[in-house]
């Protein structure tokens, strides 16, 4: 048989991801398949397509196909190994394609392999093959900023996406479609929203794909936010940091009476247990204490602090030896 590049024959490197090989895979098939192609070879091409990916698509036969295919070129006479069908439980040849030639008698073990990972080749091939051409639109990608109460609280936002939209003789063009989207309460950064059926058509009557958001927190300076856990400034006069006070919060979920403790410095953190985000396991929150001096602007102002200076002889500076 001739060695057959199916690397080539997708236009990728040795080297492609899974995702690469896809992706090019998708780019190839929209192009020559006969339902959508005026191209001369476009039978033959959307084959060899589909031949290509249904290999290298999946993991376990492109792992034998590079193994087997070491220093072979395209149209070299190839001839698979003597110990091939013991070593990957491959062997003899029921077709006239390279792949089938590979491919044709896989074990149990390899064929279950071998139809989840070439699921989407298979199924674009089987609906050319019945008179309508089927495949999958791809899911999309993006992000969408909320505040951290939208958090706490959950809420609803409107989106607008650029989307391809295939015509019925199978152009694309680029429509503007707008979404409602629900926040749910208790969401963190990074975790992303799946919304079914919102991301590029699908080819025929192949389903379309998905939109996944991604949530991002708007910046506020009030808040740090790890994950569930919330940190927030809370500034506090000098005697309620000497002496002790119960003060007034107000937090994302609402506003909380608080214990600052006597001899409370700045940096101190109150934990809050509980009044995290709101997610399946609540987060807490954390109250960090800035004790914030009054401005030494009027002559009773100046009076107070030398007052304090005389009387009380403190220098924080004795800790470190000054």
């Amino acid at each position: 048989m001739e060695y057959k590049d199916y690397y080539q024959a997708l236009g990728v490197e040795k080297t492609a991801t899974q995702d690469e090989i896809k992706k090019a895979y998708r780019k190839l098939v929209r192009q020559y398949h006969p339902d959508v192609s005026k191209h001369k070879d476009a039978d033959a091409k959307t084959k060899e397509i589909n031949e290509a990916y249904d290999v290298l698509g999946d993991p376990e036969k492109r792992a034998a196909y590079d193994e087997l295919g070491r220093g072979h070129r395209p149209g070299q006479g190839f001839q698979p190994p003597p110990d091939w069908g013991t070593q990957f439980d491959f062997g003899g040849a029921d077709a006239n394609d390279f792949f089938n030639d590979l491919f044709a008698h896989v074990g149990k073990r390899s064929r279950a392999g071998a139809h989840g990972g070439a699921h989407g080749a298979h199924g674009a091939h089987a609906g050319a093959g019945g008179g309508g051409f089927q495949m999958p639109g791809e899911d999309i990608h993006a992000s969408i900023a909320i505040d951290l109460r939208d958090a706490y609280q959950g809420a609803t936002r409107t989106i607008s996406l650029r989307v391809p939209q295939h015509d019925a003789q199978g152009r694309t063009t680029m429509q503007d479609k707008t979404l409602s989207v629900n926040i749910p309460k208790g969401v963190t950064p990074g975790q992303q929203l799946r919304m079914r059926g919102q991301g590029h058509p699908g080819f025929g009557r192949g389903p379309a794909g998905d939109l996944y958001l991604e949530i991002q927190l708007n910046p506020d300076t009030r808040y740090r936010v790890e994950g569930t856990q919330v940190y927030q400034d809370v500034p506090v006069t000098p005697w309620e940091a000497a002496l002790g006070a119960s003060i007034s919060v107000p937090t994302p979920s609402g506003t909380v009476e608080v214990t600052v403790p006597p001899g409370s410095q700045t940096g101190r953190k109150l934990r809050l247990k509980g009044r995290g985000i709101p997610a399946k396991t609540p987060g807490d929150l954390y109250l960090m204490l800035n004790v914030v001096l009054p401005p030494a602007t009027s002559d009773r102002a100046r009076e107070l602090y030398q007052a304090m200076a005389r009387d009380l002889a403190f220098n924080p500076r004795d800790r470190i030896g000054a």
